[in-house]
């Protein structure tokens, strides 16, 4: 278990509205510093919070990071990208890229470099990275494709840092209650509740959060024929 009375922490994506809870209730418990990441990152008003410029998908970006956030121990990847429509063929290049880099490269390349920060530490550190429920169901697309990416790394890093006594914990949740989707019909997390979840499991020792009933009922889902996963392949048959 980890936590977080006295830890040191790094939210990327801290603008966001996910992100952003995930700065306030940080401190709420304790933390004794939040590194609030974004490209362009703002101002917050509590001297505990250091706004760092970060770019997830910049190699650079990383090292300068990692440098001038050496005591983070707890690293939390919450920063992502959507495109506005899903599928894969439909999509350029350029599109898929950006979601890979974003999505899955940038958290993962994170997670290395931080790695041996949080393993010299000697415990009570930890990964928290954000999937989603479409990493367990393919109607996104790349972005499902990136999501599911990044679950599997996640797995392979719990199992690599377990020995150095860093907690990694996956989190997955469907429609979250912010901008990103605003357009989108359905049942909404808050993402207050949604970070509430995510911090409790933490604390607990945990290594997965299924935040909501579509995160759970796609989890359960995995055993099944994928004809009862997508319909759809059952037409015409």
């Amino acid at each position: 278990m980890t936590s977080l009375n006295g830890a040191v922490v790094l939210v990327t994506g801290a603008n966001g509205g996910i992100g952003g809870h995930f700065v306030r209730e940080a401190l709420a418990r304790g933390a004794a510093k939040v590194y609030a990441t974004a490209r362009n990152p703002r101002e917050w008003d509590d001297d505990r919070v250091v706004p760092l410029s970060l770019d997830v998908t910049d190699p650079a970006s990383i090292r300068a990071a990692v440098e001038q956030a050496s005591d983070v121990t707890v690293l939390i990847n919450n920063a992502g990208s959507s495109p506005s429509t899903p599928g894969i063929l439909s999509h350029t290049d350029e599109e898929i890229r950006a979601n890979v880099e974003t999505n899955f490269l940038g958290p993962l390349f994170l997670a290395r470099a931080f790695a041996p920060v949080l393993s010299a530490a000697g415990g009570n550190t930890a990964i928290i990275d954000i999937h989603s429920a479409l990493s367990w169901y393919a109607v996104a697309g790349i972005y499902s494709a990136t999501k599911a990416a990044l679950w599997s790394a996640t797995n392979s890093l719990r199992l690599e840092l377990q020995p150095a006594g860093v907690q990694v914990v996956g989190v997955h949740v469907g429609y979250v209650d912010t901008a990103m989707a605003a357009g989108a019909e359905g049942p909404k997390v808050d993402p207050a509740d949604l970070v509430d979840q995510v911090f409790a499991t933490l604390e607990a020792g945990g290594y997965e959060v299924l935040a909501d009933d579509t995160s759970v009922q796609l989890r359960a889902g995995l055993s099944a024929p994928l004809e009862a996963v997508y319909p759809q392949l059952a037409v015409g048959r």
